[in-house]
C-alpha cells in the first residue's frame, strides 16, 4: 500500500469512487490511500493460505475469501489478503462487498506495509466484535504472528520456521507453515 493519500472523501464518496475504480484503495479518515502490487510470494502465500483454508473449512459454516472484498473497521476500509467468516456474513450496505463480521482476518507484510499493517491496521481490526485472529505472514522467512482474542486481551503466538503449525482454535483450523510457504522462492 502507498502512503500518498489521493483525496479527501467522506466513506459514501469513498465507497462510491471505490466501486467504480479500476485500482483499489484503502480509506483512512476520509483519506483514498492507493494500493501497491505485490510480489509472487506475497501472491502464492494468499493463494496457499485461501487454497487451504477452503478446503478445511468446507461444511463447517465458515468461508473463506481473498483480498477483493473489503473490511470496515472502526471507520476505515480495508482490504485485508484472505478473510474467514463464520455465520451468515454481515456487510455495510446493500451492495454486499464490505464486510464488517469477518472472523479471521490475514495480513501478508512487506517492506512497504509491515508499519501500517501491524499498527494502524491492526489497531483497527481489535475494534471488530467478530475478530478471533488476526494472522500476519512475513514473506521472506518462515515466520507468523498470530494474535488471538481471549476475552478483552489479544495473545500474541510467534511461530517460526517450515515445521511450525499456525492453530486457529476459533475456526478448527491448522495450517502448516511449510504449506503456508510453499513456492515462494
Amino acid at each position: 500500500m502507498s502512503t500518498q493519500p489521493r483525496s479527501v472523501l467522506g466513506m459514501d464518496e469513498y465507497l462510491a469512487f471505490e466501486r467504480a475504480a479500476e485500482d483499489k484503495s484503502e480509506y483512512f479518515d476520509g483519506e483514498v490511500v492507493a494500493m501497491a502490487g505485490v510480489s509472487w510470494a506475497h501472491n502464492v502465500i494468499v493463494a496457499n493460505v485461501v487454497g487451504g483454508l477452503w478446503g478445511r473449512l468446507r461444511g463447517s459454516g465458515c468461508a473463506v475469501v481473498p483480498s477483493d472484498l473489503k473490511v470496515h473497521a472502526a471507520g476505515r476500509v480495508f482490504y485485508p489478503d484472505v478473510a474467514v467468516v463464520c455465520g451468515e456474513p454481515v456487510f455495510l450496505d446493500e451492495k454486499r462487498d464490505v464486510l464488517v463480521d469477518p472472523t479471521v482476518l490475514f495480513e501478508v507484510l512487506s517492506e512497504s506495509t509491515k508499519n501500517v499493517d501491524r499498527g494502524e491496521k491492526f489497531m483497527r481490526y481489535r475494534t471488530i466484535d467478530s475478530l478471533r485472529d488476526v494472522v500476519l505472514i512475513a514473506q521472506k522467512e518462515p515466520f507468523v504472528e498470530h494474535f488471538r482474542r481471549e476475552g478483552p486481551l489479544w495473545q500474541l503466538a510467534e511461530i517460526r520456521g517450515l515445521d511450525g503449525l499456525l492453530t486457529l482454535a476459533s475456526i478448527g483450523c491448522e495450517l502448516p507453515l511449510a504449506e503456508i510457504y510453499e513456492r515462494t522462492a
